[in-house]
């Protein structure tokens, strides 16, 4: 078994795995997984820079990843940074921070590379199971942007669109700083414009329609399913793989796109630095599942972060 620890720093949330793994027989025993908010991403669909805030939430989450890691003793560390981190004039402020706290460097990876990890993450546990059929479309909806791909065994095709709920609601949803509350129908109509834009775009390399499987990854597909099993608190056990049909995704959209900030901090399962950006990632999964076809929607806990631990071992 190899320690590892990986980091994944994406626009809205940054998050961190430690887990024992074993390469010969495919198992991942986890140590300590964690996740916290930090909003990388702020404003930077229209600044195209970080903000000095969302630089020092991001640094002081990687204060505390450090002791962790160092606390159990990872043998090896990776760290990546996704959509927001491509995008910025000021990257290099951002991997310099990074660097001396982490000691080690950020990978800034493309679309495909997200892909790829997020795609071993989700699948390595379903390969097996004769109740889902193949192949597999692994659908990780980001703050930023999303990515589609489709395989069985391995990856046949994938692509990364910018689509993601902080960039649909910085973009859509918000005036003057604050976020429209609930959106106007004119609001939902420009987002699911977009999204149906970008599904058009990635089509293009993957075959969409294809797929027999639909695996939901990230914040808003957890989010989505913790409100359809009517959680009292967040429950990454009963979440995971758990299987949400599309009526109760267009319920649940419908329900968030139409109720106030109160409202949505009312609902037990939802973090507090998902309230503001929900909708929106709700949005994108009922044009996801409308588009593809898909009756349900497999939920998995594991994703990006675990493809990432598998890259270590």
């Amino acid at each position: 078994m190899t320690r590892v620890a990986a980091v994944d720093c994406g626009t809205n949330s940054i998050r961190l795995l430690v887990a024992d793994c074993d390469p010969d027989t495919g198992e991942l025993v986890e140590l300590d997984r964690r996740m916290t908010i930090v909003r990388l991403g702020q404003g930077v669909d229209r600044t195209g820079r970080f903000a000095p805030e969302a630089l020092e939430r991001t640094f002081a989450a990687c204060r505390e990843y450090a002791e962790v890691i160092k606390d159990l003793k990872a043998e090896r560390v990776r760290f990546v940074a996704t959509s927001a981190s491509r995008d910025v004039s000021n990257r290099e402020e951002f991997v310099r921070g990074v660097e001396d706290i982490l000691g080690v460097e950020p990978e800034v990876i493309s679309g495909d590379q997200e892909a790829e990890f997020s795609f071993t993450g989700a699948t390595k546990e379903l390969v097996g199971r004769a109740d889902l059929a193949k192949p597999f479309l692994v659908v990780d909806i980001g703050g930023g942007s999303t990515e589609f791909v489709v395989g069985e065994e391995h990856v046949r095709a994938a692509r990364s669109v910018d689509v993601g709920c902080v960039r649909m609601t910085e973009r859509h949803l918000v005036t003057d700083g604050v976020v429209s509350d609930p959106p106007a129908a004119d609001r939902i109509a420009a987002i699911r414009a977009d999204v149906e834009a970008a599904l058009d775009l990635a089509g293009q390399t993957v075959p969409l329609t294809e797929a027999r499987t639909l695996v939901g990854l990230a914040g808003s597909v957890t989010t989505v399913a913790g409100i359809a099993l009517d959680l009292a608190e967040y429950d990454s056990t009963a979440i995971h793989h758990a299987r949400i049909p599309l009526a109760r995704v267009q319920d649940i959209t419908a329900r968030l796109l139409t109720s106030t900030h109160e409202e949505r901090t009312a609902i037990p399962v939802l973090h507090p630095g998902r309230v503001d950006v929900i909708a929106a990632g709700a949005l994108i999964l009922q044009c996801v599942m409308e588009r593809v076809g898909a009756e349900e929607v497999v939920v998995s806990e594991h994703d990006i972060l675990d493809g990432i631990a598998w890259s270590l071992a």
